[in-house]
């Protein structure tokens, strides 16, 4: 018989806790009893395939007992980690190089890259004995890690040589090592995000020629308005007098950067040429501008849907062919997988999940009771597996076990009633809010600070009421977010003021530091607010989904940056340099450039910006990618160097303003809105209606509309300690609507149009012969 306990008393439970059975869940097979017939072969290179499916791996590697081994230490996670920390370490490599923030000799980094080189080598090897010969040579990700490995050994000799020759050198090949970052075989999402851009350029690049045409037209007539007039710019230059100066600061008006400074010598002339202004203004800044970001989207949305389509039907492809190793016949019936093979298969896959879990699975795949599941079933199992389920185990309160007059009594009950109810998240809300006017007021008036404490001790209240009313396991498992965060947030601030309280009692000293640590935390505190409303939680929990996404661009534009940074420090280093505040250098006035005296980019002192280090360059490219002010930048690199400085600047504006931001934008509109708008997938309801049919369901607050599911932030997701309904032992539920790799957001975007059933079988594959299993997969650059 189950043991039954009340709802808040759940907690999470790992998969060696999980009893064998939960309520309705039918119990496993005998493997030894229908699995016998296959190997352990035939069972390990199926859940390579399933692997491979589960995490949108594409490729292709022999079957071999020996290169299936290979072939999983290679997708061990811990060498995956180790190829990034290599990659990391090689692009820190310009914090030490010349120009360097912390200077090293040359013979240190030299030695710490020849490492990192190492290390790559090994693992492009590694990989080379894992696929066929013949196909690690036509894989264009393998060519360019082997001319990146090769071109940095040559380029790292001849620097090397020419320095202890006292020749003036160039570390060329450092704008190669990004690259390494997405000719990893891990780097699949950062291919994507290049394709695209890829893709996009054609489009892009007739909107841009036809967008430059009207910029040169505007230019010509802006030459013959104003350039005989004899007007001055406030700097006391002639206006608009030459053409490839009035070409580049048209195109700045663009980006609105010199608005209005470029228009008010005519307007100043007259009222009349403010219309050629507003002409172009809304011609190029609001027409050409909205037209790349939807040329940009349309065809970002076009080719994205074809790629998504070929991952998921090469994703299909793997779990045919797991399929067709543990596939079994019953006389003239369709080939099936029985539960005992499906239930080993599922334990190498993925070996931490639990019994119960894994019946729940079997409940999905086999709805009707068979025993075994079609090809239909099967290969859904690798979508499956990527849906979160938390499991809950219900447990009494220690009080309840330790105290049980005092816990059941009518007092205690009331308490946590009053706890459990609504009122008193709405009462914490208004006090975090009355929280937040004070925060704004003096921090140094005695009766501000005493009044810190009082919210203090409301917010520890908080916390230990809801601890005597919740299972203490329940309140702080792994998925209770917030009540992690409300936790530590008041427990640091709490440390904080006291140790700031000692400090100026014993010497009359109050620690700056620590006072920021105190109102920053209290600042934090109002996020707790945001999230108990329903709309703005829709919102941020959209914006948490697309979050891998963000970070595949961010990668994207570390790639960018580097490279442009790689590039300006070899043209620009030491042509400007920063002084202190407290130098009396004269210099100081100019930049260290004399060419920049009376400059608007000294008067500006945008000294600090230059290329002199990799930070200082990352910075700089920053403020470029905010725009403002970037033709002021630029102008200074310009006067220090020559006019055609300006082509790096405007480029780097194409390239990651135009191009690459613009792409950020069509995929988390497209991202946005399919997750703000449309409703689960129809596996995760499909499992989702199995919980509820098997009663096994943690109830859970719903939305309303069709917003996307609200996150484990309600204390109410551990349950009503007051409620008579037993319930059974072991319960599920599915964790937030999160997904575990990019690709499951992007098969979420365009799954409606995709066929269940399309399976992209190889014309070659015969189901029917399990060992004819080496054949390639769907020939694309997804990988």
């Amino acid at each position: 018989m189950l043991k039954t306990m009340s709802e808040p008393d759940k907690k999470e439970i790992t998969p060696e806790e999980a009893p064998e059975n939960g309520k309705g869940i039918r119990n496993s097979g005998n493997a030894s009893e229908t699995g016998n017939r296959k190997t352990k072969g035939d069972f390990d290179l199926a859940a390579v395939y399933v692997s491979d499916a589960q995490y949108n791996r594409n490729i292709f590697f022999d079957t071999t007992p020996q290169a299936i081994r290979l072939y999983l230490l290679y997708n061990h996670w811990g060498l995956q980690i180790l190829v990034y920390a290599f990659i990391l370490v090689d692009l820190a490599l310009a914090i030490f190089e010349d120009p360097a923030v912390v200077p090293l000799p040359i013979w240190v980094t030299s030695v710490i890259e020849l490492v990192c080189l190492a290390a790559f080598t090994a693992r492009l090897v590694h990989y080379a004995k894992v696929i066929p010969r013949e196909r690690f040579w036509k894989d264009p990700k393998n060519i360019c890690i082997f001319a990146i490995i090769l071109l940095s050994l040559v380029d790292m000799i001849i620097y090397g040589a020419l320095k202890a020759s006292g020749f003036y050198a160039v570390r060329w090949s450092r704008v190669l090592r990004p690259l390494l970052l997405v000719n990893i075989t891990e780097g699949r999402q950062l291919r994507r995000a290049f394709r695209s851009i890829r893709n996009a350029l054609p489009q892009i690049l007739y909107v841009f020629l036809l967008f430059m045409f009207s910029v040169l037209m505007f230019s010509l007539m802006a030459l013959k308005l104003f350039g005989k007039r004899g007007l001055k710019t406030i700097e006391g230059r002639p206006y608009f007098t030459n053409y490839l100066e009035i070409v580049f600061d048209l195109y700045v008006l663009v980006t609105t950067a010199n608005s209005p400074d470029i228009m008010m010598p005519a307007y100043n002339f007259s009222v009349y040429f403010a219309v050629f202004f507003i002409t172009y203004i809304l011609i190029n800044t609001y027409i050409f501008m909205s037209v790349f970001l939807a040329v940009v989207y349309n065809n970002y949305k076009k080719y994205l849907k074809e790629e998504v389509r070929k991952l998921v039907r090469a994703k299909r492809h793997k779990m045919v062919r797991a399929f067709g190793v543990l596939q079994e016949r019953k006389g003239e019936e369709e080939p099936v997988v029985s539960q005992a093979c499906w239930n080993q298969l599922v334990r190498l896959v993925q070996p931490d999940i639990s019994n119960a879990h894994r019946e729940l699975l079997w409940s999905v795949s086999d709805d009707n009771n068979k025993g075994c599941i079609g090809k239909v079933a099967f290969v859904q199992l690798a979508d499956l597996l990527n849906i979160q389920v938390i499991m809950m185990k219900s447990r009494p309160h220690p009080l309840k076990t330790w105290l049980p007059s005092l816990y059941l009594s009518s007092p205690s009950r009331l308490v946590c009633r009053m706890v459990q109810h609504k009122a008193f998240m709405y009462t914490y809300d208004l006090i975090i809010l009355v929280n937040a006017v004070f925060i704004g007021l003096d921090e140094e008036d005695p009766l501000i600070a005493n009044v810190e404490w009082a919210f203090l001790v409301l917010y520890l209240l908080e916390i230990l009421l809801k601890l005597y009313s919740f299972e203490p396991r329940a309140f702080f498992s792994r998925h209770q977010f917030w009540n992690w965060f409300d936790t530590i947030i008041v427990i640091t601030a709490l440390i904080a003021m006291i140790i700031n309280s000692a400090l100026k009692l014993s010497g009359g000293y109050t620690s700056r530091q620590i006072l920021d640590i105190v109102f920053i935390l209290r600042i934090l505190r109002l996020i707790r607010v945001v999230d108990n409303i329903k709309r703005f939680r829709a919102i941020i929990n959209t914006l948490i989904k697309i979050g891998p996404t963000i970070l595949t661009f961010g990668q994207l534009i570390v790639v960018v940056y580097y490279i442009f940074a790689m590039v300006g420090m070899e043209l620009f280093k030491g042509k400007i340099r920063f002084f202190e505040a407290n130098s009396t250098d004269p210099d100081k006035a100019f930049c260290g450039n004399p060419l920049l005296k009376n400059s608007v980019f000294a008067k500006h002192n945008y000294c600090k910006n230059n290329f002199n280090n990799v930070v200082s360059s990352f910075i700089l490219l920053l403020e470029l990618t905010v725009v403002n002010q970037w033709h002021v930048l630029s102008s200074g690199f310009t006067a220090v160097t020559h006019i055609s400085a300006r082509m790096f600047f405007v480029l780097f504006h194409i390239v990651v303003v135009i191009i690459i931001i613009n792409i950020f934008i069509a995929f988390v509109l497209e991202a946005f809105f399919v997750e703000y708008t449309v409703d689960q997938s129809n596996l995760q309801s499909s499992l989702e209606k199995k919980i509820e049919e098997l009663e096994l369901g943690v109830k859970q607050e719903k939305l309303d509309g069709n917003l996307v599911d609200a996150m484990e932030t309600n204390d109410n997701d551990m349950g009503n300690s007051e409620s008579t309904k037993e319930k059974p032992a072991l319960m599920f539920k599915i964790a937030c609507k999160r997904y575990k790799t990019v690709d499951g957001l992007l098969q979420r975007m365009f799954e409606a149009d995709l066929d269940p059933e399309d399976f992209a079988e190889d014309e070659d594959f015969d189901p029917n012969n399990p060992s004819n299993l080496n054949f390639p997969n769907p020939n694309f650059d997804s990988v």
